[in-house]
């Protein structure tokens, strides 16, 4: 039998749907800082992102007890799905409350994007600080734009995959991406910030 090292999160919760603990465990800690940065990024929030990454948990695990998950090799994907869902319900009960946003001192500073270049530190503090900026940047964007570049760039993912997990068009997903790289442009030229790397 393969060690759990060797298997892949697909692998790994069948199992846990077949009653393997041990396997659920192993796939937490895989994909536990990637899908936390991503709620984080939708709301800002560390207590809110915390909460809604536990009910994204649950709403998952529920879905592996009930045989609810299908093999498609793309388990991360099929986990941001639901919390994708979690946080737009979060977002529907903040509205019903009159809760309009969250706080705007909270920031992205704690995404990390520090694999861009290895090659010498001074690289690396240049490419540092333009992935500091563009998540400033981010910051001043709608949700929607902000998700995309998020998914985009920071969890790899396709226009296929963005698309599904948001649950609009391939075409509407380029142009959220579109508008969102429009406004990064004005952006970094209002506020003089360089998007190069070095």
């Amino acid at each position: 039998m393969s060690t759990w090292k060797e298997m892949s999160d697909e692998q790994l919760a069948l199992l846990y749907a077949d009653g393997n603990n041990k396997a659920f465990d192993v796939l937490l800690s895989r994909v536990q800082n990637k899908l936390f940065s991503y709620i984080f990024c939708m709301v800002k929030n560390e207590e809110m992102a915390n909460d809604l990454f536990q009910e994204t948990f649950i709403k998952a695990i529920m879905k592996l007890r009930d045989g609810k998950y299908k093999d498609n090799g793309k388990f991360l994907f099929w986990l941001t799905r639901i919390a994708h869902n979690v946080i737009i319900d979060q977002f529907r009960d903040m509205k019903n409350a009159h809760i309009v946003d969250a706080p705007k001192e909270n920031d992205l500073g704690n995404l990390r994007g520090n694999a861009v270049v290895e090659a010498d530190r001074e690289k690396a503090l240049v490419n540092e600080q333009v992935l500091k900026d563009v998540r400033q940047l981010m910051e001043a964007l709608p949700d929607v734009q902000r998700e995309v570049v998020y998914m985009r760039y920071y969890q790899d993912m396709s226009f296929k995959e963005i698309a599904k997990v948001t649950g609009v068009s391939i075409n509407t997903s380029l142009g959220r991406m579109r508008y969102a790289l429009i406004n990064l442009r004005r952006l970094s030229r209002e506020h003089h910030v360089e998007l190069q790397f070095a």
